[in-house]
């Protein structure tokens, strides 16, 4: 099976082609920027904000990333995003399936809204299914050991007082990784999730209030003190995942949330 060429230079994904949905902000944006630090050949950064993405490619180098048009709950244009990537750059190393939404209310059992449920599940669980297929079709074709890291949340190990959509899309990404993983492993590619705690994101920041306010509401979230879950702690895990650092881990979903779930 083959991989990108051996290096010296000591960086982690150096050769590396790595796809990151849902970049054009949080998570994703600096997931991003942490790859083409580490040596990336190239990211290729996928959202719908084609504004803010094509900025953040651009402040990134036009040398270590482009900016792709992609909603991840069209499936067309998720198969567009992988095919045009390998025409381009020959074959995938890394895709990094982040893209996901929150609802703009926190609803329960009783006052679910289906056609809202409809809309998050098509983004959380269908949009995380047709990239983790796309990517694992194109490194299965090319013969590449590749990786495969999904965005999960703490969300996925337990359940809540509220937001009981967004918490059953994330269980499903969960179910998603470990039956890939499984499915996968025989091409010895490598499928992994990563779940964060709460933190400041764009996203959560627009429901929740100002950047200083959720960390607040946040920190009262994880029995590690003395330090602010921040997208950094979330992508030098995933970039862990990514990497050879990682090689023979797969199926295991990678909790970035200071104690948390243990509890």
């Amino acid at each position: 099976m083959a991989e990108s060429a051996p290096t010296n230079s000591g960086l982690k994904l150096a050769g590396k082609v790595a796809i990151v949905t849902g970049g054009a902000g949080g998570i994703g944006e600096t997931t991003a920027r942490v790859f083409a630090d580490h040596g990336a050949r190239m990211v290729v950064l996928a959202d719908i904000q084609d504004e803010l993405g094509q900025q953040i490619a651009t402040s990134i180098g036009a040398d270590k990333c482009i900016y792709v048009h992609c909603d991840v709950a069209d499936e067309d244009q998720v198969r567009n995003l992988v095919q045009s990537t390998v025409n381009v750059y020959g074959q995938i190393d890394i895709m990094f399936s982040n893209a996901g939404i929150l609802s703009p209310s926190e609803p329960t059992i009783l006052d679910l809204d289906m056609t809202k449920l409809g809309r998050l599940f098509a983004v959380n669980a269908y949009g995380m299914a047709v990239c983790v297929k796309h990517a694992a079709r194109a490194m299965v074709e090319k013969k590449v050991r590749g990786s495969i890291v999904c965005t999960a949340s703490v969300s996925a190990s337990y359940g809540g007082t509220g937001d009981t959509d967004y918490i059953m899309s994330k269980h499903a990404v969960l179910g998603l990784m470990r039956a890939a993983s499984i499915q996968l492993g025989g091409y010895g590619i490598r499928v992994n999730s990563v779940s964060p705690n709460g933190l400041a994101t764009p996203m959560t920041c627009e429901r929740l209030g100002s950047e200083e306010k959720v960390q607040e509401a946040y920190e009262k979230c994880a029995w590690l003190k003395g330090l602010v879950l921040t997208t950094k702690h979330v992508a030098d895990a995933v970039l862990f995942l990514a990497s050879n650092d990682s090689e023979f881990i797969s199926g295991h979903d990678l909790l970035v949330d200071g104690s948390y779930i243990v509890t």
